[in-house]
């Protein structure tokens, strides 16, 4: 099965997402242009055909490569041949593209009324509990409520945003106090908005479970439908900074992350967990990849504790960019794909609305 010869455009997040019910997501340096300049280029030199800003885009120029994911931005990318929008931004209800996706022009990425609900973790965690996925003990804690809050777990918690970025404001703290000063901090920095998702520290190991949506694949150059969700193989983190793996900006993962061994992928546990996270991104309605971070406790049970909705997609294309693939560039490795075989197949999972 070929890909599409119909030209795509990567979109980048241009501008900050409003804040939802007082909670702010931040924006990424860059608005995600360095991994949509490795998509475009990547998937350029498979011979896939991609519309970009300028006629001859510079290799190591992120903007050249990427449109703003702003009206006049996904208008440049339709004036420039565009018929089929690659989200790599941040998507939420109300978000420019949804005017082009009503005209039914092609996307691959997440539904944004989706991408809005599900990037809230207390929504998300609260339906992966409901549908009986183990979630740690997790509690929001708000400005009106800094100073009668009551955990109903034991220290060291975690506490982080609630639309966050990655580790981007993740502390590990171990005593009340601790947690007080971090609070009050992140309240006044105004930077996550007016509440904090405070959840039980798992000291144990850490995996990240990439998912991919039903439909067709190339695998062992034979064309597979997989009909439900699947999972790339468990990448494992260490070398986790004060408790949490540090941001991929700071430590590439390529040093801090590592495909799990055949034997690891064989036991219970894993399959076990693969199957929880396949559940996971059905309940959630995913339409390209997720990636959702799981974590053992002190008796080796597996909780999954956080579910992005657009996980870094970064990659080993461009030549002064080999140490950037992302967590799910080196899940699909293992499997026999390239980094440019991965954008192959999630862009064989185009939708139309």
């Amino acid at each position: 099965m070929s890909v599409t010869g119909t030209p795509v455009a990567l979109l980048y997040q241009a501008q900050q997402p409003p804040a939802r019910n007082g909670i702010l997501k931040p924006m990424k340096p860059g608005g995600y242009s360095d991994s949509g300049a490795d998509i475009a280029y990547a998937l350029r030199e498979k011979q896939v055909p991609v519309s970009t800003p300028v006629m001859h885009p510079q290799l190591m120029i992120d903007l050249d490569w990427v449109f703003p994911d702003t009206e006049a931005g996904i208008l440049h990318a339709l004036s420039k041949g565009a018929q089929v929008l690659w989200l790599n931004t941040i998507l939420y209800n109300g978000h420019p593209v949804e005017a082009f996706l009503k005209r039914g022009i092609a996307a691959v990425g997440q539904l944004p009324r989706n991408t809005d609900l599900y990037d809230d973790k207390w929504t998300t965690n609260k339906l992966l509990q409901k549908n009986n996925l183990p979630i740690p003990p997790a509690i929001l804690i708000n400005k009106d409520n800094l100073h009668d809050y009551q955990l109903n777990f034991s220290f060291p918690v975690v506490a982080k945003p609630i639309r966050g970025r990655g580790s981007d404001g993740v502390q590990v703290v171990d005593t009340t106090e601790g947690l007080n000063k971090v609070l009050a901090e992140m309240f006044a920095e105004d930077k996550y908005g007016t509440a904090v998702y405070v959840e039980k520290f798992l000291p144990g190991r850490e995996v990240t479970i990439t998912v991919m949506p039903p439909g067709k694949y190339m695998l062992k150059d034979i064309c597979q439908e997989k009909i439900n969700y699947w999972s790339l193989p468990p990448v494992e983190r260490f070398n986790h900074e004060d408790g949490v793996a540090p941001y991929n900006g700071t430590v590439a993962v390529v040093n801090n992350s590592r495909v799990l061994d055949d034997a690891q992928l064989q036991s219970a546990a894993i399959i076990t967990l693969c199957k929880q996270c396949e559940s996971a991104a059905a309940l959630v309605g995913a339409k390209a990849p997720v990636r959702i971070d799981c974590r053992q406790d002190e008796q080796g049970r597996y909780f999954l504790f956080d579910l992005n909705m657009k996980p870094n997609m970064t990659g080993a294309s461009r030549p002064h960019r080999m140490d950037q693939d992302s967590l799910s560039a080196l899940a699909a490795r293992k499997i026999g794909w390239t980094f440019a075989d991965l954008l192959e197949n999630m862009l064989r999972q185009q939708w139309r609305m």
